[in-house]
């Protein structure tokens, strides 16, 4: 097949040339993206060629991003009747299957070769073919630590009995014997139900687990100490550097003034009139979302509880601003961590993706958790159980389990009572780990340190590297 490839022009002098690899989703592009420009910005000799398939060009390729960083693009190889969302085990076998002859070919057409690849954990062949032509590469894991280690230690459950398991009959089940993580329900464990689709993912996981071993970086878009006890029992199973570095979020533009469309202005101006702490922004992320029943209940209980709400519900809004009432705004999109910071939010009622779980912990908000699918059930009980700055929505199990709208309305009623002794419990946390974080940021923190020792990692290996 003939592959024709799209490039930025290419830079001249630089200290290290770093090509960056993501999954195509927009959960992976993203903090990729944002570990590039803090990159970037602690050195300006370093350069980024970051690689998209043509579709992806399309949607971010006018988004802003720094003069060192520059998109360079691979044909879309997943037939477009796939589509992302529409059958997501044939498009992840197709980015597994398909992608690496082009990445292969765009790295023989560099001008410049790279001196660093950082790749999405999940496509495994870019370590083969960094290792094949002796460039460094850094395996980049856009989940949390935690997740990590329970893939990383997926044949624990074999040895203790529980793969397969029944979730709906032992899902209440709690293990403690997954390096790193405190005492976990089996429920809040992805794929242990042992049907074909998890069988098939677990065979594609463990190819790219096997593959960090042979990377030189591991990178996790966290803070040590939200999961220390994981990087650690990390750290003595793995033989190569381990950093945690942050804040892999959008947290560069915050610092701009923000160029406003008229929806962005007519939102941004409604959270400005709403009482401090007092509304609650609802988002159950980009890529699955809960079922129509379920976001029908939601929308009632919303209702009922007379809240104050924001709430992004894609490709649904205009169906559920009928049934919401009159106490909130349902938009299609939002600057998100924008929104968060703003005073007037009071709690993030989230699907748990990592991403948005940063974005709320770094914003100082506490949760109500809504967890989907794959990793969020872990996230959400890091949430609730280990940080405790959080409350679960749905207690019973089973994905197809709703929760009805008269106990949404009682839960929304005394999440959102700023006089209840629990939730300023639960708030006070909430700062406190936002300090935390803060922290962790400043000069000495652990992901300032973190960060110029991997900047320091890339320039030693481009002043080595001979072509």
């Amino acid at each position: 097949m003939h592959l024709e490839f799209h490039m930025e022009s290419a830079p001249t002098a630089i200290s290290g040339h770093i090509v960056a690899m993501p999954y195509p989703g927009r959960g992976h592009i993203n903090p990729l993206m944002n570990l590039c420009k803090l990159l970037v910005s602690k050195n300006n000799d370093l350069h980024v060629t970051f690689v998209v398939t043509e579709e992806w060009l399309g949607f971010i390729g006018s988004e802003p991003k720094p003069d060192n960083i520059r998109f360079s693009t691979i044909p879309n190889v997943i037939p477009s009747e796939l589509g992302r969302g529409k059958d997501f085990v044939a498009f992840f076998d197709a980015v597994m299957t398909k992608m690496e002859a082009p990445f292969q070919q765009l790295l023989d057409r560099l001008e410049l070769l790279p001196t660093m690849i950082i790749h999405d954990t999940f496509l495994f062949w870019v370590v083969g073919e960094g290792n094949r032509r002796n460039i460094p590469v850094a395996s980049f894991f856009t989940m949390s630590a935690s997740i990590f280690s329970f893939l990383h230690h997926f044949h624990l459950f074999n040895q203790n009995g529980h793969y397969p398991v029944n979730l709906l009959e032992k899902g209440d089940e709690r293990v403690d014997y997954i390096p790193g993580l405190s005492s976990t329900r089996l429920a809040d464990f992805p794929l242990l139900d042992g049907n074909c689709i998890s069988q098939h993912l677990l065979q594609w996981f463990q190819k790219g687990f096997s593959a960090v071993q042979k990377a030189q970086y591991l990178l996790f878009p966290s803070i040590y100490e939200l999961e220390s006890q994981v990087i650690e029992a990390l750290k003595a199973k793995l033989l190569l550097p381990i950093y945690t570095i942050a804040p892999v979020i959008p947290y560069f533009s915050l610092g701009d003034t923000p160029s406003l469309s008229i929806n962005d202005y007519c939102y941004l101006k409604w959270l400005d009139n709403q009482p401090s702490a007092s509304v609650l922004y609802i988002s159950h992320g980009s890529f699955v979302s809960v079922s129509s029943a379920q976001m029908d209940e939601i929308a009632a209980g919303l209702r009922e509880s007379g809240v104050r709400f924001l709430w992004v519900a894609r490709g649904e809004a205009s169906r559920l601003k009928g049934i919401c009432g009159d106490m909130g705004l349902v938009l299609e999109w939002c600057d998100q961590l924008r929104v968060l910071l703003h005073p007037a939010i009071g709690g993030f009622c989230s699907h748990c993706g990592w991403n948005s779980t940063r974005e709320g912990v770094f914003a100082g908000a506490p949760f109500l958790t809504f967890p989907i699918l794959m990793d969020q059930p872990l996230n959400s009980k890091l949430i609730v159980e280990d940080w405790k700055i959080g409350w679960r929505v749905k207690r019973e199990l089973g994905m197809d389990t709703l929760v009805r709208r008269e106990d949404i309305a009682v839960l929304l009623h005394k999440f959102m009572d700023l006089d209840s002794d629990s939730v300023r419990e639960m708030r006070k946390r909430a700062r406190e780990l936002q300090q935390v974080y803060q922290l962790a940021l400043a000069i000495g923190g652990s992901s300032e340190t973190n960060i110029n020792a991997f900047v320091k990692d890339i320039i030693e290996s481009a002043n080595k590297y001979t072509y």
